[in-house]
């Protein structure tokens, strides 16, 4: 495509992202900066409309989440490490119950072949569960709708949880104004950033994008050279191109992909968000984790996306961004050993009607 033409449906990606903006602040909705361009562009997409994805740009914002992780992780809450172990333990068997009913209904109810149902119901990393997919061979798109579908519909439904049955608000502040931050410490966010984003690449770390600038800025907090998370306009541009790539990954689908692979997605979230409830009523109840927290540690979105909505919701962010990162790294680990225990026969090319 040239380039021109590249550039061209990026502006227009960001223009109908920062309409979505516009329009939830005049309808006072919640989570303006995600949910906004999140539905804006899910509708343009549905609409076949063309657009872009905002490429490294996108991926970079992620960067911030990740410093903002880092930057939670102090000398303080390692003593409290000890006190997470039996809620983080939960995380095992969590992940093996959403497997163990996730197959079968993506194999039996729904009809899809063994490697795309079994990938499906893993609740790991967007791109992870595609590329491991892609090896077993899946079938890539009806993958990619189904995780797609589960972040969109975890994205959406968590803030209602947390607004009518947690009594509380969305509106915490993301971060402190940018003057207000020394600019030592920007400059130490920036090396983060990009150093850790560009290092875990080399490394090979999965979710490089995040974790790499978790780790690095984990370093500058421990180091005692960190203090603050960064600031707001950071924070609400990562939820603007976060928001914006879950709406946009709908682009050009097909009333048959609505009527099979995001129903069944929009269904599974219903099966998994169940169990996620069932996992955090056990964790609140035995008193590892306190009830906001625990809901946001076992709800199965993407690890940027929750870290934005534990944030909003003025939650212990390295809490629960340390229940996700375990959920990752059991999937990506286990679910490649369990799939290559599977024998599928090869995809019939009209497997599903």
């Amino acid at each position: 495509m040239p380039e021109l033409g590249r550039r061209g449906g990026q502006a227009l990606t960001i223009a109908i992202a920062a309409a979505g903006v516009g329009i939830f602040h005049l309808l006072a909705l919640p989570i303006p900066f995600l949910l906004g361009p999140l539905f804006a562009c899910l509708a343009a997409a549905l609409l076949g409309v063309e657009m872009r994805d905002m490429g490294r740009v996108g991926t970079g914002m992620r960067t911030i989440l990740g410093v903002a992780v880092g930057a939670a992780i102090t000398p303080e809450l390692l003593t409290r490490l000890p006190g997470m172990a039996f809620s983080v333990a939960l995380v095992v068997p969590y992940v093996a119950v959403i497997g163990l009913v996730g197959y079968p209904f993506f194999r039996r109810v729904c009809g899809f072949d063994g490697p795309t149902s079994f990938y499906a119901a893993m609740p790991g990393g967007f791109q992870d569960m595609v590329i491991f997919g892609e090896e077993a061979g899946a079938d890539l798109r009806a993958l990619a709708l189904i995780h797609a579908t589960r972040v969109l519909v975890i994205v959406t439904l968590v803030p209602f949880l947390i607004l009518h049955f947690f009594d509380q608000t969305l509106d915490a502040p993301p971060g402190k104004p940018v003057l207000d931050v020394p600019p030592v410490e920007i400059a130490l966010m920036i090396v983060a950033a990009l150093v850790g984003w560009r290092g875990g690449v080399r490394l090979g770390l999965f979710g490089a994008s995040i974790l790499g600038p978790m780790i690095l800025a984990t370093a500058f907090s421990l180091g005692d050279l960190l203090h603050n998370r960064p600031p707001a306009v950071a924070i609400l541009a990562a939820q603007f191109f976060i928001g914006t790539s879950i709406g946009a990954k709908y682009m050009g689908v097909t009333w048959r992909e609505l009527r099979v692979d995001v129903l069944a997605g929009s269904t599974f979230c219903v099966i998994i968000g169940l169990c996620a409830l069932a996992f955090a009523e056990i964790a609140a109840t035995m008193g590892w984790a306190p009830p906001l927290e625990a809901l946001l540690s076992f709800a199965p979105g993407g690890q940027a996306e929750m870290a934005v909505l534990t944030i909003i919701a003025g939650a212990d962010l390295a809490f629960v961004v340390t229940h996700h990162v375990l959920r990752i790294v059991v999937v990506i680990i286990g679910a490649p050993i369990v799939g290559h225990l599977f024998k599928w026969e090869k995809p019939d090319a009209d497997r599903r009607s």
